[in-house]
């Protein structure tokens, strides 16, 4: 089978529960007010259940549609007419999930007892304090839970949380599990998935266990089996940045998880510098965000926190001025959400909605969402940072959980009165032109010096170029009309 066909224009990545309520429902948006936007859409876990203790990614059933979210025939009928990407979650499984609740109550008797990780696994002579403190992890402490399994106490690997049990992908019947899920994917009509957490989820002795040799050959027989069931694959990776250019040559696609700070970087101070060298070496297969359904990653431009200490694309400094900046733009609300202050404790990323990153201001956020759309690759905008939503204060007090401050729930009625608004506007014209001017099927060059920044698409007698002086924040966008004249916008509201 080919492997599915992917189109280059802009896609919405959403919960279906947030925004619309249903798989048909957020089809029915799409189709609806923002038809014409979009022609692919990252559809978030909507598997049983959709709402768990990780919003989705710890499913006890990932080959089922939650029931109150739909059916596999309203994912196909989304499939059918969007680019469909979807979560494959290779790392781990609920620990409600049947087979998990099975071996804790059977221990090695359940015939799913390979399938979960335990220390013992990794480490069956023993492991060393340096072998334990070498392991890297996306939170502080150690990724295992003491659980009894059977009548048996064992050290249980969960990188993530004690809800999310790892699986031990070198034991038949897990892998077992994780093709059935794939083909279930490939049937409900997904052409895409992303590897969620996929850097964590081979564990190797005498490793970090993250993005090891043994990662890359899981990565690459996982891929090989997904082309072959025509799906492309996406991998979701927070690492260091020349990392990233590795792991894009491996790969279908890599998220470029450098640019959202880079472009707050440049925004904050005014120096284009470190934003112009990644554009010189980034890989080109990439998949864009500025946000996502988790916080603004930092360790992407930082210095290698992987024991060698290779500088970064922004310093220490630059990068603690980063987050500062963040924290006060959004007037503290960030602050209380990240890091210690809140669950679900990640010490890489920052979480707060883009737009609130940026202070609110339409003029800086409308620069940012421009050079992600100039910027080569597969565009992906969120669903909060379509509406410029911000932060969402009374659901993190709710939840409690640091990331839901980004993660609102939008009803019908919100969505068609946030679109009215003329940033939101603005943006969907420039999502317009950057779906449908013939220029953006060329080629792109980078330019500019200083402050200045400026990306240029040229296909033949189309050109489509962006010119941005970010000390001043002065813009020049420039493209060729119908009639082959030439167009100018200095104001991106203006694309209202």
């Amino acid at each position: 089978m080919d492997t599915a066909e992917v189109r280059e224009g802009v896609q919405l990545i959403a919960y279906a529960d947030r925004f619309g309520g249903s798989v048909g429902a957020l089809r029915e948006v799409l189709d609806g007010p923002l038809a014409g936007l979009f022609t692919g859409v990252h559809i978030l876990p909507f598997f049983t259940p959709f709402d768990g203790a990780d919003a989705g990614f710890d499913p006890v059933d990932h080959a089922a549609v939650d029931p109150r979210l739909g059916t596999w025939d309203d994912v196909r009928a989304l499939g059918a007419e969007y680019t469909l990407m979807v979560d494959l979650i290779v790392n781990h499984v609920s620990a409600d999930s049947a087979e998990f609740q099975d071996v804790l109550a059977r221990g090695d008797d359940s015939p799913h007892a390979g399938m979960f990780l335990t220390m013992d696994d990794v480490y069956p002579l023993g492991a060393t304090e340096a072998d334990l403190v070498g392991i890297y992890r996306p939170r502080p402490g150690l990724p295992f839970a003491v659980l009894t399994l059977g009548k048996r106490k064992r050290l249980v690997w969960t990188t993530f949380t004690s809800q999310q049990i790892d699986l031990n992908l070198a034991n038949p019947t897990a892998r077992a599990y994780l093709d059935r899920v794939l083909t279930t994917l490939a049937d409900g009509g997904v052409s895409m998935v992303r590897l969620d957490a996929v850097g964590y989820a081979v564990k190797t002795a005498g490793t970090s266990s993250f993005m090891t040799p043994q990662t890359f050959t899981f990565i690459d027989q996982l891929t090989a089996q997904a082309r072959a069931l025509g799906v492309q694959v996406l991998v979701e990776i927070h690492a260091h940045f020349e990392r990233q250019i590795a792991i894009g040559s491996a790969v279908d696609r890599v998220y470029d998880f450098a640019l959202p700070p880079l472009l707050l970087h440049s925004l904050f101070t005014g120096d284009a510098a470190p934003l112009h060298r990644w554009l010189d070496v980034r890989p080109v297969n990439a998949v864009t965000v500025l946000d996502t359904h988790d916080g603004i990653g930092v360790i992407d431009v930082g210095p290698d926190q992987m024991g060698d200490g290779r500088p970064g694309l922004l310093t220490p400094d630059q990068v603690h001025d980063l987050v500062e900046g963040i924290h006060e733009r959004s007037g503290g609300h960030s602050r209380q959400a990240t890091g210690w202050a809140a669950s679900n404790l990640d010490v890489y990323q920052v979480n707060c909605t883009y737009y609130d990153a940026l202070g609110r201001d339409d003029v800086a956020y409308l620069i940012a969402r421009a050079m992600q759309f100039f910027t080569p690759g597969i565009p992906q905008v969120y669903y909060v940072g379509l509406l410029a939503g911000g932060n969402d204060m009374d659901l993190l007090a709710a939840s409690g959980v640091g990331r839901d401050i980004n993660r609102h729930r939008y009803t019908r009625t919100e969505i068609d009165a946030e679109l009215q608004r003329p940033v939101v506007a603005a943006l969907a014209g420039l999502i317009r032109l950057r779906n449908t001017h013939a220029a953006f099927g060329g080629e792109c060059t980078v330019g500019g010096e200083g402050e200045r920044l400026s990306l240029t698409w040229t296909d033949g007698e189309h050109t489509a170029s962006l010119d941005v002086a970010f000390a001043s924040r002065r813009v020049t966008l420039m493209w060729t009309g119908e009639d082959g004249n030439m167009r100018v916008c200095n104001d991106l509201l203006e694309l209202a």
